[in-house]
């Protein structure tokens, strides 16, 4: 897979450059690359309990992107996915550590057991004080004596480092850590594995499935689960969290494993909320990338018994960019619509030929999303075919509120849904294009004629014409030879689209910015779905015309 590193050998130390970079003077680095990696913060004066933690690189923004005021002092990294030297750590620690001490945070994985604790025995005997803290809040694996540590591991850093930060003492601390460990349970679930550098891809997640409890190095999950949606998901994280939590108010941290997108997060984020336990959860942290596990396209949850205490603490201002908020949980709120926007209801009547005619039409596109997706990711951005379905699945939901004995005012409620429901380009010109049909009906134009205004319109507003590689080279040809036959409104509209794909240069649309060899010899999206809708009106329905 392609990565934008340079070598494996210099990406961790190029990675912590870049970061330290745009840091504001609030961050440094010790001496020591390449075996010493140690981000800490610049304006640290000793004289209050330091917090240390780290381990393998590759959670990015964790560890180094926490260090800094409210949270950690100093993070020590290792290289991807592998524990820190003890030398390494020593030096984080006695970069950092005055009088009042050191706390060590630890994710329980026994590389950065090991090594930090034999930092801290040798930290101990040059006289300092050092106390370490080892979180293991991954409930996926119940069975196993030892639970990893995961994305619970930011409670602690946060809600201890507000109380480092307020002067609290080394045994207060790790008492507080020790307490919010016990508490806090997490699970991660995962559609695809992570790519470590330098390394081919492993490809254990097999199509339809997701690994449920997988560690955040990649390591297989507890098992492989059935993937249908993202309700589906979560439900499954759910259930196993929810006999390992109280009834008591609870903050969330909605992490993303490093590969999911924002818009994915946020549906995550409602369903969890949405949840059997959605109730009980008060506080939301994220969604937000956290504690990543490169480019894992997953994510966990981590849920902790929170007290007012907790709560101000998690509030409280930090340094540190990567800390995304913690953000009360709350009803949506919905505001009317401006005057003059909120749409007029036609009054709804019946025409069972016309509703049949609708029915064929968008269960056409429904069935064809797939492909037209395919045919536009040649030369758009693939989703023609989800924009056209989910239109029409919006059209069939509405069809016993509209108006199917009256075409006039249907053409004018079909535009006012898809205005609607129908996003991009496409649902702005096909709502013109009804509109249009609408109002020449109203002037005494039949089917035909309204359509073609309709047509001329959007032409119009659109300044596409035939040859233009849209999807007017179909239905322009297919409303010309509409009063023959629907057969010869079908031949036309597939002759007209199967010639888009000869069409050397588009010239609207977003095939317009690509190149003459990323469309040559691919139909255009939208044309195709014009010719495939009146295949299958004219295979189906012979009196098209007299039904509408």
């Amino acid at each position: 897979m392609k990565q934008f590193i340079n070598s494996k050998e210099t990406l961790v130390t190029e990675a912590i450059d870049g970061l330290l970079r745009t840091a504001d003077g609030r961050l440094a680095r010790l001496d020591g690359y390449p075996h010493i990696k140690v981000v800490m913060r610049s304006d640290w004066d000793r004289s209050r309990v330091a917090l240390v933690s780290g381990g393998g690189s590759g959670h990015e923004p964790s560890h180094a992107g926490f260090v800094g005021h409210g949270m950690l002092t100093a993070a020590v990294c290792g290289e991807v996915f592998a524990s820190p030297s003890v030398d390494a750590v020593l030096a984080g620690i006695l970069a950092v550590t005055g009088k009042p001490g050191c706390l060590l945070i630890v994710k329980n994985y026994t590389g950065d057991r090991l090594n930090f604790g034999l930092a801290a025995e040798r930290a101990r005997a040059q006289g300092l004080k050092v106390n370490m803290v080892i979180v293991d809040d991954d409930v996926a694996l119940p069975d196993l004596p030892q639970a990893r540590g995961v994305a619970g591991t930011l409670f602690v850093h946060k809600i201890v480092g507000a109380l480092a930060e307020q002067g609290a003492d080394l045994d207060t601390l790790t008492s507080e850590a020790n307490r919010i460990i016990k508490g806090v349970v997490s699970i991660g679930m995962s559609l695809d594995t992570c790519t470590v550098p330098g390394s081919p891809k492993e490809d254990r997640i097999a199509s339809g499935k997701a690994e449920l409890g997988l560690g955040i190095h990649g390591e297989a999950g507890v098992e492989q689960v059935d993937f249908s949606t993202a309700r589906d998901a979560m439900e499954k994280v759910v259930e196993r969290l929810a006999p390992k939590i109280g009834s008591g108010p609870h903050v969330a941290l909605l992490n993303n494993l490093g590969g999911a997108t924002p818009l994915e997060m946020s549906v995550l984020a409602e369903e969890l909320v949405r949840s059997r336990i959605g109730e009980r959860i008060r506080w939301l942290v994220g969604p937000a990338p956290l504690m990543t596990s490169l480019d894992m396209q997953g994510f966990s949850v981590s849920l902790l018994p929170a007290t007012k205490a907790d709560e101000a603490a998690l509030q409280a201002p930090v340094g540190p960019w990567a800390w995304p908020g913690c953000k009360p949980v709350g009803e949506i709120e919905i505001v009317v619509l401006p005057d003059g926007l909120t749409p007029i209801q036609p009054i709804p009547s019946r025409n069972d030929a016309t509703r049949a005619l609708i029915e064929r039409c968008c269960n056409t596109l429904i069935m064809a999303e797939a492909d037209l997706n395919m045919l536009d990711a040649k030369s758009g951005d693939g989703d023609t075919g989800s924009t056209l379905a989910t239109a029409s699945r919006a059209l069939l939901g509405a069809l016993d509120r509209l108006p199917l004995a009256d075409h006039t005012q249907l053409y004018r409620a079909i535009g006012l849904e898809l205005s609607q429901t129908m996003g991009g380009s496409s649902g702005v010109l096909l709502a013109i294009f009804f509109a249009a049909a609408g109002d020449a009906s109203a002037s005494g134009a039949n089917t035909i004629d309204a359509l073609k205004a309709g047509l001329d319109r959007i032409q119009q507003v659109g300044g596409a014409r035939a040859g233009d590689r849209t999807m007017i080279d179909a239905l322009a040809p297919a409303l010309e030879e509409l009063s023959r036959s629907p057969a010869h409104a079908a031949a036309a509209a597939r002759a007209g689209a199967d010639a888009t794909a000869q069409i050397r240069r588009a010239r609207a649309g977003r095939a317009s910015y690509l190149a003459e060899n990323s469309i040559l010899g691919h139909n255009d999206p939208g044309a195709e779905a014009v010719a495939r809708l009146f295949s299958e009106l004219a295979a189906g329905d012979a009196t098209l015309i007299s039904a509408v």
